[in-house]
């Protein structure tokens, strides 16, 4: 499985959009720092995702989510691929019994699928709208990683590719 985290959060996200010609569209904007973090893993094989909502990333919040990911998959050896962010080589990171952790070459992202499903959720669920809360970030949030762990034909034929 391929692991990444992607932070999401109330500072708005203008993109490109149609309107009719001649006239510009009006996108609420703002600027507010706050932010939650969704944790992905997915597996290129089948097409398995699981994914956490959780308030920040280091090592405790990595570790959880591993534990998370090793529980839904008992009978399996996960080989869960990652980038090297410090949480996730940190002394106090706990990590699973059925378990090995294999190091994506530094500064590489493009050789990680999962920054698909966080291209794919900003693009879909955040573009061109403002929140009021981080429960409403956090909502949407959810909205969209249910959605996508559902959908596993569709995460598996186009957006599990390697770009390295």
């Amino acid at each position: 499985m391929f692991q990444d985290e992607g932070r999401f959060g109330r500072i708005s996200d203008p993109r490109r959009c149609w309107a009719p010609s001649g006239l510009r569209p009006d996108v609420p904007t703002q600027v507010v720092r706050e932010y939650t973090y969704a944790f992905a893993a997915v597996s290129p094989h089948d097409g398995t995702m699981d994914s956490l909502i959780l308030p920040e990333v280091n090592a405790c919040m990595m570790s959880m989510f591993l534990e998370e990911v090793a529980t839904r998959h008992p009978g399996d050896l996960i080989l869960m691929l990652m980038d090297q962010a410090s949480w996730h080589k940190a002394q106090e990171l706990k990590i699973p019994q059925n378990m090995r952790l294999i190091w994506l070459p530094a500064y590489s992202p493009q050789c990680n699928p999962v920054e698909h499903i966080w291209d794919e959720i900003r693009e879909k669920w955040f573009a061109n709208k403002m929140f009021d809360s981080m429960a409403a970030v956090e909502n949407i949030l959810m909205d969209a990683l249910v959605t996508l762990e559902n959908d596993k034909k569709n995460r598996r034929d186009s957006w599990l590719r390697l770009d390295c």
